[in-house]
């Protein structure tokens, strides 16, 4: 800055661009006098003179060459004017840390301030969000205040930014830290000005009956949902939402896939590995109502619900967000879609209005034992539904509630140790061609049971070129009639350990790469892995390949792994339970497809 220049020029100018940026010179905080520029997109700074800066390691004062010298408006989350006060800048001469500690001096001056609050991505975890807050100085105030008025405007041109939601606090959630979790982010919400209203949750249920019975008029004057707590509360959040509200086509029963398949071949349906039989164009299902039906017969012929107008269908004008703050056991939903399992990034993901689409899976009970009655009842899962292996630690995990999450390593070897294997049949649409299909299959063939194989994986990450292609909001799921000139079912049948559909990776402390590495959060595809029966070295070496980062856990003969958009399941004999994102669901029948895209998300993805 040339010296003699007048106060007035030296401190606030208007750049004349056509962005109609500003720049002057302020005091920032623990740094010293900079240059601050206001842009279209953001603020950058720069020290004023590099000398008075450089070699400033201590009391917070850093080199200006490695401090943070420009946050764009989008990274932004308040601007707020703190008054008159201190504005600390390094003394002139002082140049290292023990002379800082010395000399104990640093220069201050009063004068009007500014905070822009923000946040730093962290180093070594990109994913890991920190908040980061910047005080600007100035003699003037009129000066402060023209810059809180452009900053303040730049950021309400900011899309897609809540002003007012709905929040669900589990107080038992995890370790029975939910409402302290809240207590700690809330202020957070609290500086960016979003209104919130918050229920805190009483009893198991409270939320989904809530969700349940909320006027549509009342929910939409919110700008999202928020949940609290882990993958569990989020579901029963999930579901009081979707299950009086979203109406689309149910999948196929175990017998209608098995008989539809049956009906057009020679033979019975086809085995795993052998040839399959296309569906006629249009078929008729004597276990749904009319009414589903009718609307499965006006699905298009890519699987999409676009131009299909539902009487009532809530989603037509838009659906409201849905956020999740971690505070469970597992948090695998918040692991995959920020890539931190930390409150703060979550919450400044959803003040920031950070977006992204998930897929779902809609499951439907048809029978709860092999005595009772045909009677179809729906649930959804945003992450994962298990059965055997899975299904079985998350019942007996119910009665260790007090130990924790530490309860699921406790209880997972209890299980891991009584090695059960249930009976099952399970018939899946096959998604990829033949070719690749066999391909898939013959490579179990390798010695001893592993696959030496390796296929190249395309991990999902923010700006997913995968996630975001045909996805916008446009509900896909899966029928018999939805590609029926492409519609292929196989079925296996067998004792297994386990049987799980991922609808993500699931990553997650335990298994830091999840169930299924290269998962996407919104491709349209289940990822449906059945562990056959085998000896325990062998399960606990799959069990072990899962629990380490870049671990092979798909890569066993005694391992099936499939990608598919729907599912069936019948169990015989000893039947387990299933776990739905960590809620227990009971079902000897059962049905499952993807609905691609239907839960929007307060998040951007994982960072690279």
């Amino acid at each position: 800055m040339e010296e003699g220049r007048d106060d007035e020029d030296s401190s606030f100018s208007n750049s004349g661009d056509r962005d109609g940026g500003l720049s002057g010179c302020f005091f920032l905080d623990h740094v010293g006098e900079v240059f601050l520029s206001r842009n279209h997109d953001g603020l950058s700074w720069k020290c004023s003179d590099s000398s008075d800066c450089e070699g400033t390691t201590c009391l917070g004062i850093r080199n200006c060459e490695n401090f943070e010298t420009e946050i764009k408006f989008s990274d932004i989350y308040a601007v707020e004017f703190v008054n008159y006060g201190l504005v600390h800048s390094p003394k002139s001469g002082l140049r290292h840390a023990k002379e800082c500690f010395r000399e104990r001096l640093l220069y201050t001056q009063e004068m009007y301030r500014f905070t822009v609050h923000g946040f730093q991505s962290s180093p070594k975890e990109p994913c890991l969000w920190k908040l980061a807050a910047f005080t600007f100085g100035h003699m003037d105030l009129q000066t402060c205040q023209s810059w809180m008025d452009q900053l303040n405007y730049s950021l309400i041109k900011e899309v897609e930014r809540p002003r007012y939601l709905l929040v669900f606090v589990h107080p038992k959630s995890g370790k029975g830290n939910g409402s302290k979790v809240w207590e700690t982010v809330s202020q957070i919400f609290i500086r960016a000005k979003v209104n919130t209203k918050v229920i805190v949750t009483e009893r198991a249920g409270h939320a989904f009956d809530v969700m349940a019975s909320i006027q549509n008029k009342e929910l939409h004057s919110y700008d999202g949902i928020i949940a609290v707590g882990g993958d569990g509360f989020f579901n029963e959040i999930l579901n009081g939402y979707l299950l009086s509200r979203l109406k689309v086509p149910l999948p196929p029963s175990p017998s209608d896939s098995f008989n539809s398949a049956q009906s057009r071949a020679s033979s019975s349906v086809a085995e795993s590995g052998d040839a399959v039989h296309e569906t006629d164009q249009k078929e008729h299902y004597p276990l749904l109502p009319d009414s589903v039906q009718e609307v499965m017969n006006f699905r298009t012929v890519n699987g999409s619900c676009e131009g299909v107008e539902y009487p009532d269908h809530p989603f037509t004008g838009g659906r409201p967000r849905f956020g999740l703050i971690p505070a469970g056991s597992t948090d695998a939903i918040v692991m995959c879609t920020t890539g931190a399992r930390d409150p703060v990034t979550s919450s400044l993901h959803i003040i920031l209005g950070r977006k992204l689409f998930l897929d779902a899976m809609q499951v439907v009970r048809w029978k709860t034992a092999s005595t009772s009655t045909i009677e179809p009842y729906i649930r959804y899962a945003a992450s994962f539904a298990g059965y055997g292996f899975y299904g079985d630690v998350i019942s007996e995990s119910e009665k260790y509630r007090w130990m924790g999450p530490k309860r699921y390593d406790y209880v997972g070897t209890k299980i891991f140790l009584k090695h059960r294997s249930y009976e099952a049949e399970v018939t899946y649409e096959e998604a990829e061609s033949e070719n690749s299909k066999a391909s898939l299959h013959s490579r179990s063939k390798t010695w001893p049971f592993r696959n030496t194989s390796r296929s190249e994986k395309i991990l999902c990450r923010a700006n997913c070129s995968i996630c975001n292609s045909k996805v916008g909001g446009n509900i896909v799921s899966t029928t018999p009639n939805s590609c029926p000139e492409k519609t292929r079912w196989c079925r296996t049948k067998g004792r297994f350990l386990s049987i799980g559909a991922a609808v993500m990776s699931n990553r997650n402390e335990r298994a830091p790469d999840g169930l299924v590495v290269d998962a996407h959060l919104s491709d349209g595809f289940l990822h449906l892995i059945l562990i056959k029966d085998c000896s325990r070295p062998k399960y606990l070496w799959h069990l072990t390949e899962l629990a380490k980062r870049g671990g092979e856990p798909l890569n066993f003969e005694f391992v099936e792994y499939h990608k598919t958009r729907a599912f069936t399941f019948t169990s015989f004999g000893e039947e387990s339970v299933w776990n739905l994102d960590g809620e227990i669901f009971e079902a000897h029948q059962l049905s499952a497809q993807v609905l691609r895209g239907l839960i929007p998300l307060f998040a951007s993805g994982p960072e690279i």
